[in-house]
């Protein structure tokens, strides 16, 4: 896959419910403490998975959002554009954590760009945290 899903998001109104909701469903451990109470959940284990964010949403609204890892933002926001979407955040750094974009697909649905890189790492506070990882893409021959 040229492209990896490397992270996710469910947001809400209520965050800590749906916190506590996913992690007694799946028996996932969340990790909510921080600043911004935005729950952690880390792939750990032998099944695998990707790692993702469980938190409120700012707009109090309900979302679940994928991120797509890409090399360039810019250019995947004009091709998506191209296609039919709608851009609702251009290329946003974050200093010493990410840099991302999102757009709404020709349906509506909400999809974040993750500039490519060989981790995803955040700060907050003065904590670093390793939300995902994965192997650098490998040039096809």
């Amino acid at each position: 896959m040229p492209n990896p899903v490397t992270w996710w998001e469910i947001t809400g109104k209520d965050g800590k419910k749906l916190q506590d909701f996913y992690s007694q469903l799946f028996d996932w451990q969340v990790d909510a403490n921080n600043p911004m109470n935005y729950g952690m959940v880390n792939p750990e284990g032998k099944d695998g998975g990707i790692g993702g964010g469980i938190s409120p949403d700012q707009n109090g609204m309900n979302r679940v959002t994928i991120y797509v890892q890409v090399d360039d933002l810019g250019a995947y926001l004009k091709k998506a554009e191209n296609l039919g979407a709608k851009t609702v955040m251009p290329p946003t750094e974050i200093p010493n954590m990410v840099t991302f974009a999102m757009f709404n697909d020709p349906e509506g649905n909400m999809i974040g760009l993750v500039k490519g890189q060989s981790y995803l790492q955040f700060r907050i506070g003065r904590e670093r945290i390793l939300y995902a990882s994965w192997p650098k893409p490998s040039k096809r021959q």
